[in-house]
Order: structure tokens, then C-alpha cells, then sequence
């Protein structure tokens, strides 16, 4: 993410952020040149800390360092400790006390014999006995501004990401929402930061891809007092790539949407009719008319459109709100030439992809990154990251080619990895910086052109060698595809079981749109449909079905056995695919609520049955390829109308083809 470039160590307590540096003991002071080599960044919460909360201790550090966190109570005893949290960069720690006793705290970070020559580093923090308010607004802002945006709270910003969704790789992990990952303080060294029971505000929204990715940055710039804005982006249609015009900060939340439309200021310049008599009972109130002009009367000369006069969002939850009405998918696939975009595009190493590292899919959807794993002797390296649904429900899912497309056509705007743009304070005003600014600067010095000149398959190419820098064993290669495949495909059945249940609640059938829209649209379809989803799965069949062959030529990326050739590799994988694929199965429920299990192998037998799949007023049997007839279509009780039907068979192509339609 950063240039090379070492600066000034900036080890910071919470209280730091908010002005209140904690002072340096001698023997701390001696310590400064290891916490520049580490470039070591400390956040302690609550931001006021008092023995009524408890006491949360996030470290993240820049360099590759081995060490464990210890926090040490006034008596002088250990009372918490933790090692490494998985990956980086950063690296991080975080230990936890339930309830802390009044006096001065350490933590204090060393063992290992990581810092060669210096002893641990320990910063003080202060407990109180009593609680203090550290919430002081900035006025006309949404929330208090504190803090600024640099590497130090890049890094805390990363690390509180990855540990917001730490979680073994084998692991499944998904939540019906964004807020239970949220309110679960095991996860959120957050929550309730500011000891004012903030964390009720999350509990009535529902974000979609493009807003869990803003709603997290705006979560922690709220929690961390710093700045946060977001653009007005088109979606891109009809041959444009999405554009971005004005930006909306945090200090004029008064002015958090885009002005209306010409044609909607116009309609507000008519002039209204004169009030009628107000009607005098129930029965007038329903049948009234409204009044009609009189022939022959004079029209009124409309008067000039007044704007509208602006509203304030009702706090921290209404200027979120005001953030999901205006981000979307096309907001995170703005030209990466562009410096208006709220977002910028990086190279492709390890040091860049960090967790809070926004992915654009070419054709509408977003994700973040939340945790590498390195590669291994035991298996190929992975990225991690976590998605919002239209049904709200938040999932973690390995980094492949079934999960993340790429295509880089200039009409689609620009996909791949991204990091927010930096928004910085200056003459009492928050701006973002440019491209230009953010390559020069050294805090960041991380933009690049590179992912803009990349085919797909050199794309893929370039992030296999940057998850695994050695040769991959080909059989556990394969098996990682194979455990992806399984991940995307229980994740569907999560959505087909969301469809079953809108079925069964009798709220009627999900109107289907026309041509590309199906893809994006609103309403039931969008919250209970599966096509982009099902286009996905398809190429993501596709790319294990074909893992052998990939093997046979790319033979140079993989670690083939003494004597073994890449065609006779080929060979041995074919079986080792066809054992896996039977042997790993699912369960889904029926219409009338029984439990039927398939195999990995039925999914992909039936890739040419799930091109029709998608529609949510079928059956779930028919959603998943069930054959006429057979015993396991017996319980198939609804289908979706025949018009509906024919729209799919006219949409067949684009599924067949793994083809995605332009809007």
C-alpha cells in the first residue's frame, strides 16, 4: 500500500487521535529507532478508557515482526496476552481485558527476539475510575473531527478490518446482516469506542455491496474522528463508464445528496392550485376531487423555481442512510485516470492487498478484502474477503476466478483492487487527493496504472504469483479451487433458501425486468433472484472443470513430482476431480420442507439446468437442476409464469455463453 520510504514511528494511543499524546518514559524514549524500523501504530479503546468497559488493545505494524502483545495491569501482573493475529501486511495483535481496574495500564509488545538490540515496547494507558465523555463535535459536522488520514491510521483502519472478520480459513463465516458483525464486540474493537451507546444506530440498515464497503470506512472514520466525503457517480450505461461529479464530506451534511433533476426543479416551479374548502368528514376526505380550473379563468404565470431548501440527515444513522440513497457499484468503477472517483487504483503485491482494500467487479458488484493467508508447504496462499447481498446477508469468500471477474473494457469504467482516496483537512475545508498527489506522497505513494493494463488471464496470472510466490503443488492447488467452488456453491443455496422462504410467506411473485436489468434491478427480484450469482457459479464450474488442463499449460507455476510429466499430471488430477467433486455434498431444503443432498459433481452435471435456475417464483428443485420426473423434483409445486419463462429462454445466450450483457 505504501512506498518504501520510513518515517517517524508513530506509536498512538487512541487518546492520541484525539490530542492527548501520552507521555514517553526514559527507557521508552530509547525504543524509538526499533518503532521506526517497525513503524508500530497502538489503538486502545473506549477512547476514554474507565474500569466500567472493557479494555480493547489493537497493534498494527508495518514490518514483518514476531512478537506477542501483553497488557499488564498497575499491580504489575499480566492480565491479557496474544499473539499474531493470521497475515499481513499489517501485522497485527489484539488482547482484551473484560474489566480493567482503575490506574495506569501497559501494553507492551516484544519476545520473540523480533527487535534485535531494544528491548519490548510499551506504551502507558490510562484507566479511569470514573467515565469521562471524549465526544466533542465539530460545529455544523456530523461527527467531531480528531484525527487525520495517514499510514498510522491506514494501518489501524486495515487491522480493524481484519480483525472485524478474523476467522480460520476453514472456517465458514456469514451473518444475516452488517450490524451483527458489528455488535458483536469480540470482533469490533469499536464498539461502543465513543461510551455513548452509539452502536444502536447500525441496527436499521441494510447495505448493499457498494454500501457495506463505504458504510465500514465511514464506520471507523466516525468512531476515529476523522475525515469522510463520497461522490455523485453515474452507474455508466449505453457505452459510458460510470463518472463522478460532485463529493459530499462530513461538514456540510446539510448538502448529502445530489441536487434534483432539471425537469424536477421545473415540476416545482408550477403553480398550485387555490386550496379547496378542507373536506369536513371521513366520507369527503376519501371521495374528494381535485379542484379543476375554471374555463376562461386566467392562467397563472409560474414563478421561478425556489431550491429546495436543504435538510440536515438525522444524525450519524441519517447521513449513513444519505450514503446508501447516493454510492452504488458504478461509485467503485470510476476511471482510475480520474481523480474525482472516491477511490484509487493500486499495484498488485502483497504489501498493497490489505484488508479494507475495496475489489470493483467489472460488471456491478463489490467486495473488501479482510485477511490474506500466506502460502504455505502445506497449501497455495489466499486472499480473503467479505460481500453484502441484496438480501443484507454479509459472507467471507476466498479470492479466485469464480468470485472475482475481471475485464477491462473502457465502457465498464475500471474494475480491480482500490483503496479510498485520502480525504484531508485544509483551510477548514475537506478535499480528496489526487492520483498525483497520492503517488508523491509518503504516507501512501501507492497509485498505479497497472491493474488498467492488464488482459484477464494476465490479471489472474499476476495474483496467482502475488497469493503464491513459489510453486504450487498442483493436487492441493486444485483442491483450494475445489473448496472455493464449494464455498460459492453453499453460499447459493443461502439465497435459493431466502427465495423459498419469500414463497412460502405468500407475498406474491417477484416481477421479472427486462434484458440486462435482471442483473440490477430493485424490489423482490433483486432481493431474491440469482443471476448474477448463478453467472458466476458457471464460470466458477468452468475454471475447476478445466484445473487440469490449466495445470498441464502453465506447468512452470506448479511443483510437479520427480519424474512426472504435465500431461501425465493431467491425468492423475482428472481423477483426483472426479473422487473430490463426488465426495463433497450439500443439503437444501425442499418445497415441502424436506432435506435433500447433492454432490459437488450433480452441481456441475447440472451446469446447463442452472442457466435457468435463477428465477425465485420457481420451484427450489428447479433452481437446482432437478430433472422432470425424478423423485427429488416430486415436491415441485410452483413455477414461474410462462412469459417470465420465455424472457429466460430469449437470456439463455448470456448465461451459456459466460457472457455478461451491457445495460
Amino acid at each position: 500500500m505504501f512506498s518504501a520510504r520510513r518515517f517517524a514511528a508513530f506509536l498512538l494511543i487512541a487518546g492520541a487521535l484525539l490530542g492527548l499524546l501520552f507521555p514517553l518514559s526514559d527507557a521508552q524514549a530509547q525504543a524509538s529507532g526499533c518503532e521506526e524500523s517497525a513503524e508500530i501504530a497502538v489503538l486502545a479503546s473506549p477512547s476514554a478508557p474507565w474500569k466500567g468497559a472493557p479494555l480493547r488493545v489493537l497493534v498494527a505494524a508495518e514490518r514483518p515482526v514476531d512478537g506477542e502483545l501483553s497488557l499488564i495491569s498497575p499491580d504489575g501482573r499480566v492480565a491479557a496476552r496474544s499473539r499474531q493475529l493470521r497475515g499481513g501486511p499489517p501485522y497485527v495483535w489484539f488482547a482484551e481485558v473484560a474489566s480493567p481496574t482503575a490506574g495506569a495500564w501497559r501494553a507492551t509488545l516484544g519476545g520473540g527476539g523480533i527487535f534485535s538490540g531494544c528491548g519490548a515496547m510499551t506504551r502507558e494507558i490510562e484507566v479511569s475510575a470514573q467515565k469521562r465523555s471524549t465526544s466533542r463535535a465539530t460545529e455544523g459536522a456530523v461527527w467531531a473531527l480528531r484525527g487525520k488520514w495517514d499510514r498510522a491510521t491506514e494501518n489501524l483502519y486495515s487491522a480493524w478490518v481484519a480483525k472485524l472478520f478474523d476467522a480460520p480459513l476453514e472456517a465458514e463465516q456469514s451473518w444475516k446482516t452488517w450490524h451483527e458483525v458489528l455488535r458483536n464486540p469480540s470482533r469490533n474493537v469499536l464498539f461502543n469506542h465513543l461510551g455513548t451507546g452509539e452502536d444502536s444506530l447500525t441496527l436499521s440498515l441494510k447495505p448493499d455491496c457498494a454500501d457495506f464497503v463505504y458504510f465500514l470506512r465511514a464506520y471507523f472514520a466516525y468512531k476515529m474522528g476523522l475525515p469522510f466525503a463520497y461522490s455523485n457517480c453515474s452507474r455508466g450505461a449505453g457505452g459510458a463508464a460510470p463518472r463522478c461529479n460532485e463529493r459530499f464530506d462530513i461538514l456540510h451534511p446539510e448538502v448529502s445528496r445530489p441536487a434534483p433533476p432539471p425537469e424536477q426543479v421545473i415540476a416545482s416551479a408550477a403553480p398550485a392550485p387555490a386550496p379547496a374548502a378542507a373536506p369536513t368528514n371521513i366520507l369527503q376526505q376519501l371521495f374528494s376531487q381535485p379542484q379543476q380550473a375554471q374555463p376562461g379563468a386566467p392562467t397563472p404565470t409560474a414563478a421561478p423555481a425556489k431550491p429546495p431548501v436543504p435538510k440536515r440527515p438525522a444524525g450519524v444513522a441519517g447521513y449513513f442512510r444519505a450514503i446508501g440513497d447516493v454510492v452504488h457499484s458504478g461509485s467503485v468503477r470510476a476511471p482510475a485516470n480520474s481523480d474525482k472517483s472516491d477511490f484509487y487504483t493500486i499495484p498488485l503485491t502483497q504489501e498493497t492487498l490489505r484488508p479494507g482494500t475495496a475489489y470493483a467487479d467489472p460488471y456491478g458488484h463489490v467486495m473488501m478484502l479482510v485477511q490474506r493467508v500466506p502460502q504455505s508447504a502445506d497449501g497455495a496462499g489466499v486472499f480473503l474477503a467479505v460481500d453484502a447481498e441484496p438480501d443484507g446477508t454479509v459472507t467471507r469468500k476466498r479470492f479466485w476466478r469464480g468470485n472475482f471477474l475481471f475485464a477491462n473494457e473502457a465502457t465498464l469504467g475500471s474494475p480491480g483492487f482500490k483503496r479510498f482516496r485520502p480525504v484531508v483537512r485544509e483551510n477548514g475545508a475537506l478535499r480528496a487527493l489526487t492520483n498525483s498527489e497520492i503517488a508523491k506522497n509518503p504516507e501512501y505513494g501507492d497509485f498505479s496504472l497497472e491493474q488498467t493494463q492488464l488482459s484477464a488471464e494476465d490479471f489472474y496470472d499476476r495474483m496467482d504469483e502475488v497469493m503464491s510466490p513459489e510453486p504450487l503443488d498442483p493436487t492441493r492447488a486444485m483442491m483450494a479451487a475445489i473448496a472455493a467452488l464449494e464455498e460459492q456453491v453453499k453460499t447459493r443455496a443461502t439465497a435459493v433458501e431466502n427465495g423459498r422462504k419469500f414463497q412460502s410467506g405468500g407475498r406474491g411473485e417477484a416481477s421479472m425486468p427486462d434484458g440486462a436489468a435482471i442483473f440490477a434491478t430493485s424490489g423482490a427480484w433483486e432481493d431474491f433472484s440469482t443471476p448474477a450469482r448463478d453467472l458466476r457459479l458457471l464460470i466458477a464450474i468452468d475454471v475447476v472443470r478445466g484445473y487440469p488442463d490449466r495445470v498441464a499449460r502453465r506447468g512452470e507455476r506448479y511443483a510437479m513430482p520427480f519424474g512426472q510429466s504435465p500431461a501425465s499430471a493431467k491425468a492423475q488430477l482428472q481423477g483426483a476431480l472426479a473422487s473430490e467433486l463426488a465426495a463433497r455434498t450439500f443439503s437444501y431444503t425442499r418445497s415441502d420442507g424436506s432435506a435433500w443432498t447433492l454432490s459437488l459433481k450433480d452441481v456441475i452435471d447440472r451446469a446447463e439446468d442452472l442457466e435457468m435456475g435463477y428465477n425465485p417464483n420457481d420451484c427450489v428443485e428447479l433452481r437446482w437442476g432437478a430433472a422432470e420426473g425424478s423423485a427429488e423434483a416430486a415436491t415441485c409445486t410452483r413455477h414461474a409464469p410462462a412469459a417470465q419463462r420465455s424472457k429466460m429462454s430469449d437470456y439463455r445466450n448470456w448465461f451459456r455463453e459466460r457472457r455478461w450483457p451491457h445495460a
